[in-house]
């Protein structure tokens, strides 16, 4: 086959002319990317042109609907699964959660390959109306169009990608499709992990950077912990001693946790926010208080968590009520040596094929990721931003996507699948 598309031939002549080693692409697949890529933003606009906050529960209905007619086109086995009932509770997860898509598609092989992505986004019903699907130049806008409609896209159009390659040999290929991921997945996050040991890899979509193209291999974990105190209403002025000051023990509280980061291992804990009583001249009957907590290791929960267990017991007026709340909201993402290999396959791919370099950060950065719960009870590789690169995630008037980014996109995550399927990749179980 005649190699078509003058981006990847431009890439294999600047190559040759650096004196760099480089393999010339798949040509099928190459030109099945070039094919891709207008259906993909045709795609980007549907997902685009329906709001889907996390909340809005008939958006994701909508959206969820449409994601699952697609792959159920593409020939998977397609469940909307309602994730409420074995939720995470957390103080601000609503009673009602957006629905999972999960697709499976069975193959002749035996590996098995999961490429997750999420559906929701951060803004409320009425603001698409201020940015609504638009191409200019090499950008695509959109609200949610980076995070992470682009990582939806992105995925079904591979699978659209290995079905007209008629590639079939692995195992099982699992698409999941979330609803919660901007509100700590507290529906999802029990499936994430279970899959995520159920499978030899795993693949997320979130966006890439515009200034660095580059795979994700850690991100931080983040808890919150809350302080509430309830004390005694009096008159501050003649009678303050028959009140019990709820202000003074959160006060107190506050200080005395105020030493639990530790810079060495990268845990942090800050108190942020905090309000208490009604006003000037009574004594605080309630005070409350909250704090951000950041670890790169799954195991510093503990640490921190029964550090603050243990301080909250001290109190400085016995008379109060002191309630703490330890939320773990999303684990980090580590770096394992399965992970590192997996991404340094992907480097080479970029590298050799596409004469481009790929980047695979291994510090954590950023917020936090679907891949971290799909990370917690397997030992194989989970790699986090194969999706396009992207700029103004949960903004409201300049978040894009570059158009650049798709073909070499699309074509690592179409050979990605294949080389896992082959065995041919070291970071695989």
């Amino acid at each position: 086959m005649k190699f078509p598309h003058r981006q990847f031939l431009l890439a294999a002549v600047c190559a040759a002319y650096l004196g760099t080693a480089f393999a010339a692409p798949d040509a099928r697949v190459a030109s099945l990317a070039a094919k891709e890529k207008p259906a993909l933003l045709d795609t980007l606009k549907e997902l685009v042109s329906i709001e889907s906050g996390s909340r809005d529960l008939e958006g994701l209905e909508k959206i969820s609907d449409l994601i699952a007619a697609k792959f159920k086109a593409l020939g998977g086995q397609v469940e909307l699964i309602d994730p409420s009932a074995e939720a995470y509770r957390m103080e601000d997860t609503p009673e009602k959660i957006g629905r999972v898509m999960r697709a499976t598609f069975k193959g002749t092989g035996t590996k098995k390959i999961m490429l997750i992505a999420h559906m929701d986004t951060v803004y409320t019903v009425g603001m698409l109306n201020k940015q609504p699907f638009r191409i200019e130049g090499d950008k695509a806008y959109g609200l949610g169009i980076s995070d992470d409609k682009q990582g939806i896209a992105v995925i079904a159009h591979t699978v659209a990608m290995l079905q007209a390659l008629k590639f079939n040999e692995y195992g099982t290929l699992t698409v999941l499709i979330n609803g919660d991921e901007e509100i700590s997945s507290p529906g999802s996050r029990a499936l994430l992990t279970r899959l995520g040991g159920e499978h030899d890899a795993v693949m997320s979509f979130e966006g890439a950077s515009i200034k660095d193209d580059k795979l994700s291999l850690a991100t931080a974990g983040i808890a919150s912990v809350t302080l509430n105190v309830s004390g005694k209403a009096s008159h501050a002025g003649s009678a303050p001693e028959l009140g019990v000051n709820a202000l003074y023990e959160l006060s107190h509280q506050i200080l005395q946790m105020r030493d639990l980061s530790d810079p060495a291992t990268g845990l942090k804990m800050n108190w942020t926010i905090s309000k208490s009583g009604s006003n000037r001249n009574v004594i605080p009957a309630a005070a409350t208080a909250g704090a951000d907590v950041r670890v790169l290791k799954v195991a510093d929960y503990d640490r921190i968590e029964q550090q603050v267990n243990e301080r909250v017991k001290k109190q400085l007026i016995p008379e109060a009520k002191v309630e703490l709340k330890f939320e773990r909201r999303r684990p980090p993402l580590e770096a394992t040596p399965a992970s590192i290999a997996f991404a340094k396959h992907a480097q080479q791919i970029y590298k050799d094929e596409l004469g481009r370099p790929l980047g695979a950060d291994d510090k954590a950065a950023g917020g936090g990721t679907d891949a971290a719960f799909a990370s917690l009870k397997t030992k194989a590789p989970v790699v986090e931003r194969f999706g396009l690169q992207g700029f103004g995630a949960h903004s409201a008037d300049a978040e894009y996507v570059l158009l650049d980014s798709i073909e070499p996109r699309l074509y690592l995550a179409t050979r990605m699948v294949m080389d896992i399927a082959r065995g041919k990749t070291t970071g695989g179980n």
